[in-house]
């Protein structure tokens, strides 16, 4: 049977087939393509510094402002050093069908051809890139940063920052490299079973929602929850967030087709649409709703657009990126006030709300919408369409990928609360993260 290919393996199958007749001293560097990746992994760190860094400081109180954007700031730092020491090799090392190996610890092997292409996986499987290691390396580096620090939406204004500090590197470890593997890495079970994720809705999205939605029900709500005034401190601080949020995702998405090419361009086309119609989406469902539209509410509908389309936006064209925005802006509404409403959990900034809900649409969509032509190879020319069986293997890996995520997310929580605490205590909550935990506030 044959096997369709996915996401950024995909891409680099079509790219390298497009490539023109190589020299015989052997494969060469695409400088176009590796010109584009650079701009890619570069506009993908923006998203996370200062993009999410303004975005959440801009929705918490004034108290947590600098704590919030210093959780971003720092998991930056952190994450690339976890990603170079060790998950780089548990995502994308040889290993099995579950996790990598150890073989590309410290980037181990990475000065062999590092001026030439390189290739992911090995043997009939293997996928071959137009651009250095290096690069790919760093590019999906930006990815394992922005991923956790996602989450720190879901508990925002509790959380002891030696605990952020340690979640972060045993989740980075143990949750978010795996799940990369089995949906990346030629040898992942996800990518051999058919599920089709661009750029991370499974990897990113439900990933981060899901562990945000424990989180914030393990550490249980806030002070004053439901009583104290809890409105943004300073919307125009999100709204610059999510303005450099929606701009970086050009590189999140495009950047995901591996180089400068077709694909490239209409995963941005894509992106773009999706995201301006969930914004619309949103808002006029609030405007509807509460009788007035919200500055928050629009630019909460564009991220959720940006989330919904990120695992469809190598596999779809422009009138299904307009749907599945529109569902997107929808059910991220619904997400991030009738259902937190009804199940009870404090998740602050709709980490999960968005994040997890328009993740699973997005992931979900793609199997209905997905156009082959988009990810066919000379291996695969027919790609892989949008059908009923493709929509169940979308099923399959989003549930997958739900409940490891959550018991995964529950058990290294349980162990952070043992080894330094979970949360600041109540008067330390009351006076502020920036105090209590770093010692500044804001003047």
């Amino acid at each position: 049977m044959r096997m369709p290919v996915r996401g950024f393996a995909a891409a680099a199958m079509m790219l390298l087939a497009a490539a023109p007749a190589l020299a015989q001293d052997g494969p060469t560097i695409d400088t176009g393509d590796t010109a584009w990746m650079l701009t890619s992994t570069a506009l993908v760190l923006l998203m996370t510094a200062p993009g999410l860094a303004l975005f959440y400081a801009g929705m918490v109180r004034k108290k947590n402002v600098l704590a919030t954007m210093m959780q971003s700031f720092s998991i930056a730092a952190i994450v690339s050093v976890v990603w170079m020491v060790a998950g780089y090799s548990i995502a994308f090392g040889e290993g099995g069908a579950y996790f990598g190996d150890l073989s590309r610890l410290f980037l181990a092997g990475i000065a062999e051809n590092w001026d030439k292409p390189f290739s992911l996986g090995s043997g009939d499987g293997a996928v071959a890139f137009t651009i250095p290691e290096s690069v790919f390396v760093t590019f999906q580096m930006t990815f394992a940063i922005i991923t956790p620090a996602l989450i720190t939406g879901a508990f925002a204004d509790r959380m002891k920052f030696s605990a952020m500090v340690v979640f972060t590197i045993l989740w980075s470890l143990l949750v978010y490299s795996p799940v990369a593997h089995w949906v990346w890495h030629p040898n992942g079970w996800i990518f051999a079973l058919g599920a089709l994720d661009f750029a991370g809705g499974t990897v990113v999205h439900i990933n981060a929602g899901v562990a945000g939605l424990v989180a914030a029900i393990v550490l249980g709500k806030r002070v004053g929850y439901g009583t104290d005034n809890m409105s943004p401190f300073n919307l125009a601080l999100a709204v610059i967030g999510a303005g450099m949020l929606w701009v970086g995702w050009f590189g999140f998405n495009a950047g995901s087709a591996g180089g400068a090419g077709a694909r490239a361009g209409m995963a941005m086309l894509v992106t773009q649409i999706a995201a301006a119609t969930a914004a619309l989406s949103w808002m006029f469902a609030e405007w509807a709703t509460k009788g007035k539209p919200s500055v928050l509410g629009a630019i909460s509908g564009a991220v959720a657009g940006l989330v919904a389309i990120t695992p469809a936006s190598g596999f779809v064209l422009p009138v299904p990126a307009l749907i599945i925005g529109l569902v997107a802006g929808l059910a991220g509404y619904w997400g991030a006030t009738a259902l937190k409403h009804m199940c009870g959990y404090d998740d602050s900034l709709d980490a999960f709300g968005v994040h997890g809900v328009c993740g699973i649409v997005g992931s979900l969509l793609t199997g209905v919408f997905a156009y082959g032509a988009l990810s066919a190879t000379t291996a695969a020319p027919e790609g892989t369409s949008g059908s009923f069986d493709q929509f169940l293997i979308q099923v399959y890996a989003t549930v997958a990928v739900f409940v490891f995520t959550a018991i995964g997310t529950f058990i290294l929580l349980k162990i952070t609360d043992v080894i330094v605490g979970l949360r600041v205590a109540e008067e330390e909550e009351r006076e502020g993260l920036d105090v209590t935990q770093h010692g500044e506030r804001l003047a």
